[in-house]
C-alpha cells in the first residue's frame, strides 16, 4: 500500500510555494491533467523529502524542483518533468520503483529508475574507471534518452548551487563537468546547456579568470559597439531589400568560449573580442540561401571559411549556414544563417524533438542521436575493454584531409574544406579554368560543393568557361587560388586594353586619322622605340595613365623629327563616355563622389588608370595645371552599374531610428556601403550615410524616403 503521503488532495496554484510557481509557469505549454499530475508529483517528493535540506540549507525538494524547471524552459514532455521532480526519491527516501509506477505510469518509473542508477556511477580520476563509468552511461542513454536529459539539468542546477560545496568538491565537481556532462550535452545538440556548463565550469576552476572575461565582454569599448551597429545597420537594410522576413540579432562570446579560443589559437584577448557575431533567422531553407547571398554582396566573404551544414548537417543534428565575412573595420563578422526549426534544434538538441507541435522532420536530431547512441552500443561489443570503447567514440568524425577518386580511379588528396573546385585544379590548371560543373558519385553538383572522403568526382569543362572573381571565395588549395588571381590578372588585362583602345582612338579621330589607318611600319617603329613588345602593351599603359593618349596620337600621326617637336602644340580633346563596364582602369573619386549625371573630368594617374571628378570638385582646379593628363568625359547614355554617393541626415536620437532609416534606403533599391556618426547629442543625431545608387534620380529617391521617416529632419548630399 502506498504512504499516506500519496492520498492527499493537489494544492492549488495559488497555494505553491515560489519555485514550483516558477516551474508552474514554466511549463504553461502543458495541458490541465498534465500540470495537475505536475502538482501531484510536487507533493509526493516534498513529503518524502521532508526534512532533508541541501548543503546550502535549503529544503531538498527545491533542487527537483529546479532540475524540472531547466526541463520545462526546454519543453520536455510532463513525463519527464515529472520524474525529474521525483528524480531523487527511489535513492534518499521510503519511495519505491512499485509506488512511483502506480502513482504515474511504468515510463515514469523507468525514468526514475534509470536516473538512480546513473547517479551511482562514480566518475574517479582513474583511467579505466572513467572509461567503464563513460560505457555504462552510454548503455543507460540507449535505453531512454530522457534520462540523460535529466541528468543532465540535475547536473546544470548543481553547477548553479556550486558555492556551497567545498574548494575540492567545486573543482573535482567541474572538471566532470568540462569532461563528461558538457561534451554529451554538445553531441545531443543541447547547446544552450553546453555553453552553461562550460561556464559555470570554467567559473569554478578559474574564477579570477572567469571575472576578468565576464568583465570584458560586459564592459565593451565605445568603438565596438559603433562598429556592431554598423554591420548591424547594413545586414539589415540588404536583407529588407530584398524583402526577406527575418530576425537579426548579435551574438556575445562565453568566457568559456574567449578563453579555448585564446588557448587554442595563441591570440591575445583583443584579437578574439574583436570578431562580431550575428546570427540571422528566416523562415525557409531557400530563404537561407537567399540570405547568405546579401551576407555575402554586403561584406566580402573571408577565403575558405564557408561552411553549408544545411546540407550537411552535424552528427547532433545541427543545421546552419556559417561564413566569416570581412567588415568595415578589418575584424572579421561571423555570421550563422537558420530557420526557425533550426534554431530551435540547434539551441535545445533532441530537446526541441518534444517542443514540436506538427510532424515533418521534427524528429531529426532525435534520430540522430538515437542513432549515434545505437551504434556507439554495437560498437562496444567489438571492443576489447572500455578504454578501447573510449577511444573509439573520441574519434574525430572527420580528418584532417579528404581522398576522392578521379573517374578513372585515381585517388587524390586534399585538405577538409576542400570542394570540387579545387579538386578540379587538382588534376589540371586548364580543368579548373574551364570548369563549369561538377558530378560527385554520378549527381550534378556546384563547383563550391565541398567534398568528403571516399567520393568520386568529375569535372564538366567548357572552352568558353572562364573564372570568376567569387571562385577565390570557395577554393582552400594554394594552386587553384593561385591559377585563379592569375586568370583574373589576364581578363584584367583585356578591360585595360579595350579602354585604352578607345582612348586612342578618339584621341586620333581629332587629328583626323585612326588606328586602322596608321602606317604599318609608322607604328611597328613607335612600339621599337618605346619597347612595347605588341600594339596590347601600349594601350594597356594608355589606360593605366601611363601614357597620355593625345600625345601618342600626335606621335603616331605624323612623321618623328630627330629634331624633336613639340607635344603639347595639338592637344586631342578626347572625350570618353562612362559605360559602367570599364572595370579597374577607370576608378571614381572619394573626394567627390560623382554619379550619373554629373558634370564630370578624369584626371590620368600613373599607373592607376583614369579618376573620375566632379567638375566643380575641390581638387579639379590643381589638376588643371597638369592639362595633358585631364581627360574629357562624360555619360554613357546607357551607363549602368552602382555608384557611391555620401549623404548626411539629420534625426531624433532614440532608439530604432537608425533601423527606420536603412529599411527607407532599402526600400529605395539602393545598398548602404558604410555609416558614420558625426554628431549626438541627447536629442539630435547626425548620421553619414555612404550608399549605392544608379543615377541621379535613383539618389532624389531615396532622399524622399529617408524625409518620409518621422523622426528624419534633414537629408543633404555631401
Amino acid at each position: 500500500m502506498a504512504p499516506q503521503s500519496l492520498q492527499s488532495p493537489a494544492p492549488q496554484p495559488s497555494d505553491l510555494p515560489e519555485d514550483m510557481r516558477a516551474l508552474d509557469a514554466a511549463a504553461s505549454y502543458l495541458d490541465d491533467h498534465d500540470r495537475s499530475q505536475l502538482h501531484k508529483a510536487w507533493r509526493i517528493g516534498a513529503a518524502a523529502h521532508a526534512g532533508q535540506t541541501r548543503k546550502s540549507g535549503e529544503p531538498y525538494i527545491t533542487h527537483p524542483v529546479a532540475v524540472a524547471r531547466v526541463l520545462a524552459e526546454l519543453g520536455l514532455d510532463a513525463e519527464t518533468l515529472i520524474a525529474a521532480i521525483l528524480h531523487d526519491t527511489i535513492e534518499d527516501t521510503p519511495l519505491d520503483r512499485d509506488d512511483l509506477a502506480a502513482q504515474f505510469g511504468e515510463t515514469v518509473a523507468e525514468l526514475v529508475e534509470g536516473v538512480t542508477k546513473l547517479d551511482k556511477l562514480k566518475f574517479r580520476d582513474r583511467q579505466e574507471a572513467a572509461a567503464e563509468s563513460f560505457r555504462k552511461m552510454m548503455l543507460a542513454m540507449s535505453r531512454d534518452l530522457r534520462v540523460i536529459l535529466i541528468k543532465l539539468a540535475d547536473r546544470l542546477h548543481n553547477m548553479r548551487t556550486l558555492g556551497s560545496q567545498s574548494r575540492e568538491a567545486r573543482e573535482r565537481i567541474a572538471r566532470e563537468t568540462l569532461e563528461v556532462y558538457a561534451p554529451i550535452a554538445q553531441r545531443l545538440g543541447m547547446n544552450l546547456v553546453k555553453a552553461e556548463l562550460q561556464d559555470l565550469a570554467f567559473k569554478a576552476l578559474h574564477p579570477w579568470r572567469y571575472a576578468a572575461l565576464e568583465k570584458r565582454i560586459r564592459q565593451q569599448p565605445a568603438v565596438r559597439r559603433e562598429a556592431v551597429i554598423q554591420v548591424e545597420a547594413q545586414l539589415a537594410q540588404r536583407l529588407t531589400k530584398e524583402g526577406l522576413k527575418h530576425r537579426l540579432v548579435s551574438r556575445v562570446k562565453s568566457p568559456w568560449s574567449i578563453y579555448t579560443k585564446m588557448r587554442a589559437e595563441r591570440k591575445s584577448l583583443e584579437q578574439v573580442m574583436d570578431v562580431f557575431g550575428f546570427r540571422v533567422i528566416v523562415d525557409t531553407v531557400p530563404d537561407c540561401y537567399h540570405a547568405l547571398g546579401v551576407a555575402h554582396a554586403t561584406f566580402k566573404p573571408l577565403d575558405g571559411r564557408f561552411r553549408d551544414f544545411i546540407a550537411i548537417p552535424k552528427a547532433n543534428g545541427y543545421q546552419s549556414l556559417h561564413t566569416v565575412l570581412f567588415g568595415p573595420y578589418g575584424a572579421p563578422i561571423e555570421v550563422q544563417i537558420r530557420t526557425q526549426d533550426m534554431d530551435l534544434v540547434a539551441e535545445r538538441g533532441i530537446a526541441a524533438h518534444w517542443t514540436y507541435k506538427q510532424g515533418g522532420d521534427s524528429s531529426s536530431a532525435l534520430n540522430r542521436a538515437n542513432a549515434w547512441i545505437a551504434g556507439v552500443v554495437e560498437s562496444q561489443k567489438a571492443t576489447g575493454n572500455s578504454l578501447e570503447f573510449l577511444e573509439n567514440v573520441k574519434v574525430e568524425l572527420y580528418p584532417d584531409e579528404v581522398y576522392v577518386f578521379t573517374p578513372k580511379g585515381r585517388i587524390l588528396a586534399l585538405p577538409r574544406s576542400a570542394t570540387a573546385l579545387d579538386f578540379a585544379y587538382a588534376v589540371h590548371t586548364d580543368v579548373g579554368n574551364n570548369a563549369v560543373t561538377a558530378r560527385v558519385d554520378g549527381r550534378l553538383v556546384p563547383l563550391r560543393t565541398r567534398l568528403t572522403s571516399g567520393q568520386t568526382v568529375e569535372i564538366v569543362t567548357a572552352k568558353s568557361a572562364a573564372p570568376q572573381p567569387q571562385w577565390l571565395d570557395y577554393v582552400t588549395t594554394g594552386k587553384a587560388r593561385a591559377a585563379i588571381r592569375q586568370r583574373l590578372k589576364q581578363v584584367g588585362h583585356e578591360e585595360a586594353v579595350q579602354l585604352g583602345h578607345r582612348m586612342l582612338e578618339a584621341a586620333l579621330e581629332r587629328l583626323d586619322s585612326s588606328i586602322e589607318r596608321l602606317p604599318a611600319a609608322q607604328l611597328k617603329r613607335y612600339l621599337s622605340d618605346h619597347r612595347y613588345p605588341r600594339l596590347e602593351s601600349l594601350l594597356e599603359d594608355i589606360a593605366l595613365g601611363n601614357r597620355i593618349p593625345s600625345q601618342v596620337a600626335q606621335h603616331l600621326s605624323t612623321t618623328p623629327d630627330r629634331d624633336g617637336h613639340d607635344t603639347h602644340a595639338v592637344r586631342a580633346r578626347d572625350r570618353i563616355l562612362v559605360s559602367g563596364n570599364e572595370g579597374g582602369v577607370i576608378s571614381f573619386a572619394q573626394c567627390c563622389m560623382p554619379i550619373p549625371y554629373d558634370s564630370i573630368m578624369g584626371y590620368h594617374t600613373t599607373g592607376k588608370g583614369i579618376a573620375v571628378h566632379r567638375s566643380d570638385c575641390r581638387n579639379v582646379s590643381e589638376y588643371r595645371r597638369s592639362p595633358e593628363r585631364c581627360v574629357e568625359m562624360g555619360w554613357d547614355p546607357n551607363v549602368t552599374g552602382d555608384y557611391l554617393v555620401g549623404i548626411r541626415v539629420e534625426a531624433d536620437n532614440r532608439p530604432g531610428v537608425l533601423a527606420q532609416m536603412a529599411s527607407a534606403i532599402a526600400e529605395a533599391a539602393s545598398n548602404i556601403d558604410r555609416v558614420d556618426y558625426l554628431d549626438r547629442d541627447n536629442s539630435v543625431a547626425t548620421v553619414r550615410f555612404y550608399i549605392e545608387v544608379h543615377t541621379m534620380d535613383h539618389l532624389e529617391e531615396v532622399r524622399r524616403r529617408l524625409r518620409r521617416v518621422a523622426a528624419v529632419h534633414n537629408v543633404e548630399r555631401i
